[in-house]
């Protein structure tokens, strides 16, 4: 009896501390509500934002764009094994190139850091080998990071290896890749490293990518420099770098390519 009588009491002073918590809170008068906000007031007029015409063809070139080969010239590359020599690679019916084995791998002339590219590839004609020995090539952003190149219509390898994969990194989301006789896009927004003043790393590289019009890569942090055996780790600092194609033994084709400063 005792303790019903305590545990009535503990109820009885709760309910009378609430009520006298809630009485004091609506007692307090509201705070005085701030001037009244105009739909002017959001709006930034200036600086006017730059008007860039839009190509009438998708996947073409808008106004801005740096054009990195049109299908005709390769006066926009040099080769990798020597860059005072011209790109070694074949142009084709003034349409697009193609790698020629064993000539080694071609650069840009000019270095880019944040950026977004651009890049149509296909497979070669002729279907040969298996894995990562079909169609094989990849695009190295500044000249370290590679975003793989390869024919993996049906054809099977390694996820973090097949085409769109951030190589040895990150695989693709989806395998989008069309086939041998067909054309590829890949759309991608990169975004540079950046370094402290002693060297040590900032922020990683991010990169994102559509292949053939599919998100592929969704803002994914870039692990470090491309490596076919070990970790990805970050070299020492560096800044803007040229765009990279690799030569890997297969006679893979490549048109339209351009890009767009960040």
């Amino acid at each position: 009896m005792k303790s019903k009588i305590i545990s009535l009491c503990a109820i009885a002073i709760g309910i009378f501390s609430g009520a006298q918590s809630l009485a004091q809170y609506s007692s307090t008068p509201p705070e005085k509500s701030p001037m009244p906000m105009k739909p002017e007031m959001t709006e930034i007029w200036e600086p006017e934002v730059k008007v860039v015409t839009p190509a009438k063809v998708l996947g073409d070139a808008p106004s801005d764009a740096i054009i990195l080969f049109d299908g005709k010239s390769l006066d926009q590359w040099v080769s990798q094994k020597d860059v005072t020599k011209p790109a070694p690679w074949k142009i084709v019916n003034n349409d697009h190139m193609e790698v020629v084995p064993g000539s080694g791998g071609i650069q840009t002339k000019m270095s880019f850091g944040d950026c977004q590219l651009h890049i149509e590839f296909s497979a070669p004609d002729i279907v040969e080998s298996v894995g990562q020995g079909r169609g094989n090539s990849g695009v190295f952003f500044q000249n370290r990071y590679e975003l793989q190149i390869l024919d993996s219509y049906n054809n099977r390898t390694y996820r973090n290896g097949q085409a769109a994969s951030i190589y040895k990194d990150h695989a693709p989301l989806v395998n989008a890749m069309r086939g041998p006789l067909e054309w590829n896009t890949y759309d991608v927004i990169y975004t540079a490293p950046r370094f402290k003043a002693d060297g040590s790393l900032d922020a990683p590289a991010r990169i994102t990518v559509l292949h053939n019009g599919v998100l592929v890569q969704n803002n994914v942090t870039i692990n470090g420099l491309t490596l076919y055996v070990g970790l990805h780790t970050y070299p020492s600092a560096h800044g803007d770098d040229v765009i990279s194609l690799q030569d890997h033994g297969n006679k893979t084709q490549f048109r339209n390519i351009w890009l767009r400063k960040l």
